[in-house]
């Protein structure tokens, strides 16, 4: 990625593991930084995480640092809510990774914060 500093534009250049319709093939999807929360929580995926990822890339261009700097997957979660909300729980419900995420209490489920 860069920026064309004679005529303003944004170029993204890096499509390496960008998401083809109908496709989840990729064992690793998205760099942590940019990687969306269906990604995250092991869900199926199609090519909307792309969004999330160039969304992700405009937020730092314009802030000038990451959005979710998360050192690992659960941070990486924990920012996810501090800034867009807890996900649904038909998400939570049906993700692959909910025992490494969430636990149970009084039938709600509860982040586990990173140690």
């Amino acid at each position: 990625m860069f920026v064309d500093s004679r005529r303003k534009n944004l170029k993204i250049i890096d499509f390496g593991a960008s998401s083809s319709f109908g496709m989840n093939t990729f064992t690793y999807v998205q760099s942590r930084f940019y990687r969306a929360p269906e990604v995250v929580l092991g869900l199926p995926y199609d090519h909307q995480v792309d969004m999330w990822s160039l969304g992700c890339i405009v937020a730092e261009l314009y802030c000038g640092r990451p959005i979710f700097p998360g050192i690992d997957e659960n941070e990486l979660l924990e920012f996810h809510i501090l800034m867009c909300g807890n996900p649904p729980k038909y998400m939570i419900d049906n993700c692959n990774k909910r025992s490494k995420f969430f636990s149970i209490e009084n039938h709600t489920y509860k982040l586990i914060r990173s140690a």
